[in-house]
């Protein structure tokens, strides 16, 4: 057994956000997301086909869900269960750090 660390690793350098794979099964995928001021490009929409759990271990992002005109704030501790097809965005993360999500597609 390997223990690791969420927290570990961590560059100080993104040009571009870093998605990795903790687990991974046919029914489940569990992801570190680490983000610092990163969006989602200007006109994307993430449509994807399964449920995803998000929960922000560190820092604070804005998501925009489609058809909404209003900014979900999230901050540390908070989790959002997004449902498959829902088309959302990420507007804005953390840019004085970085943001840490854990993703948990179902």
């Amino acid at each position: 057994m390997n223990v690791s660390n969420v927290f570990s690793g961590i560059q100080k350098q993104m040009p571009e956000e870093i998605i990795e794979t903790i687990v991974q099964s046919h029914q489940i995928k569990i992801e570190r997301i680490i983000s610092r001021s990163h969006s989602t490009s200007e006109g994307e929409w993430y449509d994807q086909g399964r449920n995803e759990w998000v929960l922000i271990l560190k820092g604070n992002a804005g998501l925009l869900f489609e058809g909404n005109d209003q900014t979900v704030i999230m901050k540390t501790g908070d989790y959002l269960n997004i449902p498959a097809h829902r088309k959302h965005r990420v507007e804005w993360t953390c840019p004085e750090g970085e943001t840490i999500w854990l993703a948990v597609h179902y």
